[in-house]
């Protein structure tokens, strides 16, 4: 009987905190356009390169191909000069010879992300007071930099990203971590607005001011991090940084994947929230509504089992 109760108080919690998320989601202005003609300020856009497939050329392209009125300069960076995305981006530079673009060969590691340390040495290079970062596999939309840039009118902003969706789930168990991405990770990501302001970024697309990069040690700072959108993020809040969300969404291009590999995709993404935030980690299981209903039901049938026998 007390199980009963406890897993039935369970579901009806699972409910309304899905009803939250579900209020949230719906005032966040998804996909609304805000740019403004009169506002493009220089972005530097630095794109770390590591391996590529078939779908590489085409994200990359459409950084080159930004509906954008201000300055813009693109700064390719990849650890060995053999690696073959840095052929794909040496023909894209010929393609585009109108394009501030170049492509730097990164060398040795600064530490143990190896990413980050390509960030950083790229980051010297960088000529313009704003300062764009974007992995390769990252697909955007002709007017995202237009979009990306806008909320910096504010000066209390230092910091603006977006949502991602993966946009070729070619397999079923990519479909389901489609689903997960936009079903559950994008609401618990509102969720956490609606409590306070957002203290972490999310890594698909973050365009940062220089100053306040710098004053938190620049990229160099975080070659030994993890998740070094997250401590972007946070250590721009603690300096009372603002961090705005852009209603316009990337998109995420991968190889097929099945579900070994989907699994150990979203197991590394499962240890990173948890080691990054304890604490709601431990929490989101409770807005599970699928998980505590189910359970609810197993334990009444069990005891209504019981009770007949």
């Amino acid at each position: 009987m007390i199980c009963d109760v406890l897993f039935a108080a369970l579901a009806f919690l699972s409910f309304a905190l899905l009803l939250w998320q579900w209020i949230a989601a719906q005032r966040f202005p998804l996909h609304r356009r805000m740019a403004s003609a009169d506002f493009a300020p220089p972005v530097s856009i630095l794109k770390p390169l590591k391996g590529c497939d078939e779908t590489t050329a085409a994200s990359l392209e459409t950084w080159l191909n930004q509906n954008y009125s201000g300055p813009t300069q693109i700064l390719f960076g990849a650890a060995d000069a053999a690696d073959p995305a840095c052929q794909v981006v040496e023909e894209l530079i010929q393609r585009h010879p109108q394009a501030e673009a170049q492509l730097h060969i990164c060398g040795k590691p600064l530490g143990a992300n190896a990413k980050v340390s390509t960030l950083a040495q790229l980051e010297k290079s960088a000529i313009y007071g704003l300062v764009l970062v974007s992995d390769a596999d990252v697909r955007v939309p002709a007017d995202f930099l237009a979009n990306l840039v806008a909320p910096l009118r504010d000066e209390k902003v230092a910091l603006t990203h977006c949502f991602y969706r993966l946009a070729n789930p070619a397999t079923a168990a990519m479909q389901w971590e489609a689903v997960a991405v936009n079903a559950d990770f994008w609401s618990q990501v509102l969720q956490s607005q609606t409590l306070q302001p957002l203290d972490f970024a999310l890594g698909a697309a973050i365009l940062v001011r220089r100053k306040t990069l710098d004053d938190i040690g620049g990229f160099k700072s975080l070659v030994n991090c993890l998740a070094d959108d997250f401590q972007i993020g946070q250590r721009l809040a603690r300096n009372n940084q603002g961090l705005a969300l852009c209603p316009v969404v990337t998109e995420c291009w991968d190889t097929p994947m099945g579900w070994r590999q989907v699994w150990k995709h979203q197991l590394r993404w499962a240890r990173t929230i948890r080691v990054c935030r304890p604490l709601p980690y431990f929490f989101s299981i409770l807005s599970n509504a699928t998980f505590w209903p189910l359970l609810w039901a197993i334990v009444s049938a069990a005891n209504a089992r019981t009770l007949c026998a």
